[in-house]
């Protein structure tokens, strides 16, 4: 079975999936793109309501950029801040309807398994000749695909961390589970009869968790039985604060400022060192305990905690994963959330994203796994060089094109307890959202 007569898999049609898919096509290879969702970019969707803390400079991949303008797209300003269905109706949704792009792109086509074809996981012989089967539920009932190789930028979305303090369940998190939100509801939207006078708390020390508390205060000014309270594991907000006016990301580090304000105000009910294990239902409300330690009761609870990546898909693949982050070995060290923040990670590309199995590569935010320092822009360096590699242009693939933003946090400052800290994690990328209003 020749496996190079077949196209190459993305699955995932977010920003860095399509980027692979600009990429393919500019050298001149056939992009097959799977998305489970009933559009491209579809997990912004969740955050739509939130505006990034990168400028459209920071958010366009520049392969996809040029065969936009080849199209007659008209760039955002550079140093505008997008929302995120700014980035799905200007950017994600343009691109993925190019006629060059949009007959590649299968909706509603979700990937449940990835193997090697006539090859389990424990068969060698001729294994790196044989193409890639992917399973996919569609409308249509499953069927099976062939690809020459695969790239996996499905993201993490779906799959946040538990509030627990010991990365499972808290107990009684699942039996509360109606009352707990995961990520960044839409507090002044859609979601804002849900926490309107309401006692909330929400769990986490990133800056998905900067924003749900910015948005309950907001919304505590028109609704003032509302009572906003913040639950994080560590003890330093310096560090979890952030840059403030030195990070080069401007918006990030206003963020930052804005939290420290409330605080000082007394809008935000701080609890420190705070590592959930239980939560009990009570006549005042649902109880949060750390060891022997209970906070007030409150109505609901937003967890903000961080993404895992779902690598049951692949389980039938050889990869070389790293047993604590979930990344690729090669590149956990340069991503260690105790050593690292977004700025120190430095680009990297296809021979730290290489496995065992020739022709596999996790990329965007799920190539990750668990670190939370994860940029846009290092995605799609990521797929520029992994194109690159597959073309045989070695050159170019190991050359690095891109320059990151310095976070403003000197990286020894992440030893302390990690929960989603240094940058925030959204649909496809840690360390772009924020939003200034309240």
């Amino acid at each position: 079975m020749d496996k190079n007569k077949y196209p190459i898999a993305i699955i995932g049609a977010g920003p860095v999936g399509l980027a692979a898919a600009a990429h393919l096509l500019s050298r001149g290879l056939t992009p097959l793109i799977l998305e489970a969702g009933k559009q491209a970019g579809a997990s912004i969707n969740e955050w739509g309501h939130v505006k990034m803390f990168s400028p459209w400079r920071f958010n366009i991949d520049k392969g996809a950029e040029r065969l936009l303008a080849s199209n007659g797209w008209t760039a955002p300003q550079p140093d505008v801040y997008p929302t995120g269905q700014a980035l799905l109706g200007q950017y994600i949704q343009p691109l993925s309807k190019l006629p060059e792009i949009e007959p590649h792109l299968h909706l509603n086509s979700r990937v449940l398994a990835v193997s090697r074809a006539e090859h389990d996981v424990m068969k060698t012989q001729g294994r790196n000749s044989a193409p890639f089967l992917l399973r996919v539920a569609g409308p249509n009932g499953e069927r099976d695909v062939w690809a020459s190789a695969v790239i996996d930028a499905s993201g993490t979305y779906a799959t946040p961390n538990w509030m627990g303090a010991n990365g499972i369940p808290a107990l009684g998190e699942k039996e509360n589970s109606a009352h707990i939100a995961y990520g960044i509801p839409d507090i002044l939207g859609s979601a804002r009869q849900r926490y309107s006078d309401r006692h909330v708390l929400v769990v986490g020390a990133g800056h998905s968790a900067f924003n749900a508390l910015q948005d309950l205060v907001a919304l505590a000014r028109i609704a003032p039985g509302t009572r906003v309270l913040w639950a994080i594991r560590g003890t330093s907000l310096e560090r979890i604060l952030g840059g403030g006016k030195n990070d080069q990301l401007e918006q990030r580090g206003k963020l930052g400022l804005k939290i420290r304000q409330l605080l000082d105000e007394g809008a935000i009910a701080l609890h420190q060192g705070i590592r959930i294990d239980k939560i009990t239902s009570s006549p005042k409300g649902l109880i949060v305990h750390s060891m022997e330690q209970a906070l007030p009761p409150v109505d609901e609870i937003v967890v903000a905690t961080g993404f895992r990546p779902n690598l049951e898909l692949l389980a039938e693949l050889r990869l070389a994963l790293d047993p604590a982050t979930g990344s690729p070995v090669k590149l956990a060290p340069l991503i260690d959330p105790n050593e690292h923040s977004c700025g120190t990670v430095r680009p990297h590309g296809v021979q730290e994203l290489a496995h065992p199995d020739e022709g596999v590569f996790i990329a965007g935010m799920k190539s990750y796994g668990r670190a939370p320092t994860f940029l846009m822009l290092t995605g799609y360096e990521q797929v520029r060089s992994i194109v690159a590699a597959l073309v045989g242009d070695w050159d170019s693939a190991r050359r690095s094109e891109l320059v990151l933003p310095e976070t403003g946090v000197c990286s020894t400052q992440f030893a302390a307890q990690i929960e989603e800290p240094a940058c925030f994690r959204a649909a496809t990328s840690c360390g772009s959202v924020t939003t200034e209003e309240a």
